[in-house]
Order: structure tokens, then C-alpha cells, then sequence
């Protein structure tokens, strides 16, 4: 591996030499923590949780990465309201968008001059397109990068523990049984491949109604906690189904961005504050090993 301090290894004269599995890990030496978000299957809100984790992340003033490596259903830049190509400098680094000055933003899709086309690629393609957002895309120093991968236990996930194995996956579910047979599966996933599991957080647990208030458990309730006690998995609480979610991510806006509290607002910042309490209580993540990444 070619020597580089990871504070300067965007402008390292070396780079340029370095395989991009070492420059990847270069880059990764600048982030502390990484956030892998998953689900045992689609539908669960996982890119929701992600955006909005990472939102509420960058509201408490920490500089966040935003990662969408859900390389065939990117939503990311939509939910956000970004739009355009990504700029690449003169020596191909690829620049973030900037959805504000502490919050940076890459997917596939702002890659892609036909947002509607489909990208049709196979496994080693795939590690290779994610070790390049990770290598060359000028992350510089985080706080947090979250990192939002397709649902199920594929390629995109497996590529993010081999190129980053001190990554922590946060894992959605929805309430009802056919969701959580799914994400006992991404559980074991993650024990198989030595993922460590910062915890699990039920999504859509409920409906709170805009005009009388009270709570409809619309998938049932409890069966993320449940199932994180059979598991042996920290549960990161619940999060309840709110429409005006739906139409901030149609919009382009999300709905941390309006003004007044909600129930789901609140939950929003509960789950936050259990996955920076979770962080602070976890030790150290191993560093890359560069000969690990294959």
C-alpha cells in the first residue's frame, strides 16, 4: 500500500498510484462513523430512515455523507430535492451535491444523464461502482456517513462489509410478521459476515390521526421490539407512518425541514439520540485491512 495521511489524501501526489481499494481506505480513515442502512425486504421505509438519520444527524451540527448505494431504485436525490450531475474536478474527483454546507449527497442516479434508465449490472460491477463512490468522491473529513443499501442481503450490502468492515448497520422493519421474517434473515446476515449490528428500529408502527389524535395500529405494533429480544439486537425504538412524510419526499422537502413538532418528528430525534448513545457505548470499530477488501 502506497504511504498517505488521510488528512490530505484527496490533493496526495501519490493518489494517483494508490489501487482503489487503498485509496478507499485512505478516504475511509477520515470518517468515524460509518451507518449502514438495511432491511430484510423492500418497502419498509429503509430510504426514509436513512435521509431523515442522516438529516437529523447533520441538525445536531455534525458533518454528515449521505450514500446511496441502492444502485437499481436510487431515491435519495428525489426525497432530498436535488437534481443535475455530480461535478468531477480535473484530477476525477467526484463532488458531492451539497444539500447544505454539513450534509453531502451521492448517488447513482446524479450520475446518470436519464434518471429513468435502467441500470442493469452484475455483482462485480456493482462492488466496483461502490468502492469508486467510497475512493474518489471528496468526502473529506465526517462525523457520520450513512449509507443507504437496496433491501435483502445481495450485492450492495455484502460490498459494503467487505470494502468497510467497521461499518454498523442499522436495520428497518415494519411491525407485521412477513416484514420480520424477512429482517431476522438481515440479522443473520450481518452475524455471517461480521457486521456489527448497531440496532433495529420499527418503521410504520402506527398512525397517529390528524384530526382526533389518537393512534391506529395500522401493521400492529411491538413486533420490532419483540423480535430484537429473541435476537439478542439493541432495538433504536419505533417510528410511526405519517403521510406528510410521503408528500415531503414527493416534494423534495423533507418534513424536519417544517416548521412545528409531530409525533413523528419526535421519534425522529428519539432514534437519533438511541443511535449516537448506541455509538458512544460501542468500542472502536476495526479499522480496513486492505488486504481484506476483495
Amino acid at each position: 500500500m502506497s504511504s498517505c495521511d488521510p488528512k490530505s489524501c484527496d490533493t496526495c501526489p501519490s493518489k494517483d498510484k494508490m489501487s482503489k481499494q487503498d485509496l478507499a481506505r485512505c478516504k475511509l480513515a477520515r470518517i468515524q462513523h460509518k451507518l449502514l442502512v438495511m432491511s430484510g425486504k423492500g418497502g419498509v421505509g429503509k430510504s426514509s430512515v436513512a435521509a431523515y438519520l442522516a438529516l437529523a444527524l447533520s441538525n445536531k451540527g455534525m458533518r454528515v455523507g449521505l450514500l446511496d448505494v441502492d444502485l437499481h431504485g436510487p431515491s435519495i436525490p428525489k426525497m432530498l430535492g436535488l437534481h443535475g450531475i455530480l461535478n468531477i474536478t480535473q484530477d476525477q474527483q467526484i463532488l458531492p451535491h451539497e444539500y447544505r454546507p454539513n450534509l453531502k449527497v451521492v448517488s447513482i442516479e446524479s450520475m446518470l444523464e436519464d434518471t429513468d434508465s435502467a441500470v442493469i449490472w452484475r455483482g462485480p460491477l456493482k462492488h466496483g461502482v461502490i468502492q469508486q463512490f467510497l475512493a474518489d468522491c471528496r468526502w473529506e473529513d465526517l462525523d457520520a456517513l450513512v449509507i443507504d443499501s437496496p433491501p435483502g442481503t445481495g450485492d450492495e450490502p455484502l460490498s459494503v462489509a467487505r470494502i468497510i468492515p467497521d461499518a454498523r448497520a442499522v436495520i428497518v422493519t415494519t411491525p407485521q410478521e412477513v416484514a420480520l421474517a424477512d429482517v431476522r434473515k438481515s440479522i443473520n446476515f450481518c452475524r455471517k459476515v461480521n457486521l456489527e449490528i448497531l440496532g433495529l428500529v420499527e418503521n410504520m408502527s402506527g398512525l397517529f390521526c390528524p384530526h382526533c389524535r389518537g393512534f391506529v395500529p395500522i401493521f400492529q405494533t411491538g413486533g420490532g421490539l419483540k423480535t430484537s429480544q429473541e435476537m439478542k439486537v439493541p432495538f433504536l425504538g419505533t417510528l410511526p407512518f405519517d403521510p406528510a412524510v410521503v408528500a415531503g419526499g414527493d416534494r423534495g422537502r423533507p418534513v424536519l425541514e417544517d416548521p412545528g413538532e409531530t409525533p413523528f418528528k419526535k421519534a425522529v430525534l428519539d432514534f437519533t439520540e438511541r443511535v449516537l448513545q448506541r455509538l458512544s457505548e460501542m468500542k472502536p470499530a476495526a479499522a480496513a485491512d486492505p488486504k481484506a477488501v476483495h
